[in-house]
């Protein structure tokens, strides 16, 4: 028993994105300048939709809270990679490593629910028009908000007590660059069947539930615009709904890999890959489909430079 709290109790090794080699430096500033131009360019944007009153809307409101999301989840892990490389070791203890595989499977849970969320926030802008002040009105975004943030809270409470809890008595080598889930799994030893079940199961709940939400809501989206009769209403409707679209694809394509494709098609290198993708590139991305293909937020950006001028 006291071998067993000792061996729980014991440091892990994150073996990261970086060899020490030649290029190791090259990846270093790389995913440095990305995290900060990630961090700046997610707080311009929250800045901007504060300030002005044109950004005032509810889907800009939710756009707010993404680029929030963003900015947390990215920096419960690039910073710890970046100083592991810079020390020149890669240790973790169990409690930091518990600490930040909950906060990042909230933050990416919260992430999960608002972007599909936001999808009926397009349904609504597209199918009823009319409607919108009301059925997109103050209380029900802040519901919106609500529920993403409970749903991200539900996906760290039921999967990190489950993946923090498997007998760690093998090697300690995380063979990635921060604490995830199915990385974790293959780190345990002993029968790990039916902890992989309940995992399983609480993935595809959490994955499911705003993928239905987006994919009933594009479908009536689909419908109205195909009984569009004017080509300009086709366009604005797809202009309306394209940055979200991006946006949803970019994250649950590599979101879905990662936890739903089974464990025997995985390698490190690709969870590495596709882990990297979605939670270091696309925090920079989100922001930057949403503004170079918005003249609403563009145009406020340029109001903004004219204030200071």
């Amino acid at each position: 028993m006291v071998g067993d709290n000792k061996t729980c109790s014991s440091d892990f090794t994150l073996i990261g994105l970086f060899t020490h080699g030649a290029t190791s430096g090259f990846l270093f500033s790389i995913i440095c300048a990305v995290f900060f131009m990630a961090m700046i360019v997610n707080g311009v944007m929250i800045f901007l939709i504060h300030i002005d009153p044109y950004l005032h809307t509810p889907m800009y409101f939710l756009l707010s809270h993404l680029s929030f999301i963003d900015m947390m989840y990215i920096s419960t892990i690039v910073p710890k990679m970046l100083v592991n490389y810079l020390v020149g070791k890669g240790t973790i203890s169990f409690v930091a490593c518990t600490a930040q595989h909950f906060l990042y499977m909230g933050f990416v849970g919260a992430e999960f629910f608002l972007l599909g969320l936001m999808a009926y926030d397009r349904y609504v802008a597209i199918c009823n028009p009319l409607r919108y002040p009301v059925l997109m009105s103050h209380r029900v975004c802040w519901m919106i908000l609500a529920s993403s943030w409970f749903g991200g809270a539900l996906d760290s409470f039921l999967l990190t007590p489950i993946t923090m809890s498997l007998p760690f008595c093998s090697s300690r080598k995380i063979n990635h660059f921060f604490c995830e889930a199915p990385t974790m799994l293959r780190l345990a030893c002993g029968d790990k069947a039916a902890y992989e079940m309940v995992m399983y199961v609480c993935c595809v709940m959490m994955l499911l539930i705003p993928f239905s939400v987006i994919i009933a809501s594009y479908a009536r989206i689909l419908i109205t615009v195909h009984q569009m009769k004017s080509a300009e209403g086709k366009k604005k409707a797809f202009a309306t709904c394209s940055s979200h679209i991006m946006v949803v694809t970019l994250f649950y394509g590599a979101a879905l890999y990662t936890y739903m494709v089974p464990q025997s098609y995985h390698t490190p290198i690709k969870d590495k890959v596709f882990s990297a993708f979605y939670t270091i590139l696309t925090p920079l991305l989100n922001p930057l489909i949403y503004s170079l293909r918005n003249t609403d937020v563009t145009g406020a950006f340029k109001r903004v430079l004219a204030r200071c001028q």
